[in-house]
């Protein structure tokens, strides 16, 4: 294992256009994000642990990306991942909001604006994959950024969703899910192998973040958040079901 990551920080190294790039576009949306994250704070009179919060949250995943880096097998970042990364900001001050603004129950204009931004992140969750299939950058790195901005934005939906009380604390098992299989795999190594692009994997994740988007919208409560909320978990379940049943039966079968 060292050996291997000896070699991939050796292959890295001879890549130094590649990491100046990535490193170039990620901290310009990171310094972005930050700006854009006091200008929230002054606006909204929030404290700094916003700002904190949201800078965190984006290190963390750009890092992430960075640890990924010496397996990306093209010469610039591009256009895909930089979409990806701006969707990665979007996520987290979004989950800045939900963790750090008080009384959210009673901020119409705050959700309202919540809505926007995770309707923008969806939208964009389109076009990344559009520009790495059209500029011939598809990428295991992209396809992991992409899926890792997707579950960490469900998640903190699912947060949104209790703490607004429009479902019950169950609603946090939509957001929380993924983490369990991937858990359930260091546990069980059939379930952490490779999956094959699934159109109901993504039909589903795409369920999940406007049922919980929608569920965020002020004039809508319960009982009809809670079933919304039922059916998003019932749809992930499914989905869930379906590729450990996958995976098992691929690891009798070999």
């Amino acid at each position: 294992m060292a050996l291997i990551q000896g070699e991939s920080l050796a292959a890295l190294r001879d890549r130094r256009p590649l990491v100046r790039n990535t490193l170039a576009n990620l901290a310009c949306l990171l310094l972005g994000t930050i700006a854009v994250a006091v200008l929230v704070r002054v606006e909204m009179s929030l404290g700094w642990d916003f700002v904190v919060a949201a800078t965190l949250s984006l290190s963390a995943i750009f890092a992430f990306v960075l640890y990924l880096l010496p397996q990306y097998p093209h010469r610039r970042f591009g256009y895909a991942n930089t979409v990806t990364a701006i969707r990665a900001s979007l996520v987290s001050l979004t989950a800045a909001t939900v963790l750090c603004f008080e009384s959210l129950q009673q901020a119409d204009t705050v959700l309202w604006i919540l809505v926007g931004v995770v309707v923008v992140a969806l939208a964009l969750d389109g076009i990344d994959g559009y520009l790495a299939r059209r500029y011939r950058q598809e990428s295991e790195l992209g396809a992991r950024f992409d899926m890792e901005v997707d579950a960490f934005l469900i998640l903190i939906l699912s947060v949104a969703a209790a703490l607004l009380d429009k479902a019950g604390a169950w609603v946090l098992l939509i957001g929380l899910m993924r983490y369990f299989f991937v858990a359930a795999g260091w546990l069980l190594p059939a379930l952490s192998a490779d999956l094959p692009s699934s159109i109901r994997r993504k039909f589903v994740c795409v369920v999940q973040v406007s049922i919980l988007c929608l569920i965020l919208v002020p004039a809508l409560g319960a009982p009809v958040s809670n079933y919304l909320a039922a059916a998003a978990l019932l749809a992930l379940v499914y989905s869930f079901a379906a590729d450990i049943v996958y995976l098992m039966r691929k690891r009798v079968s070999t």
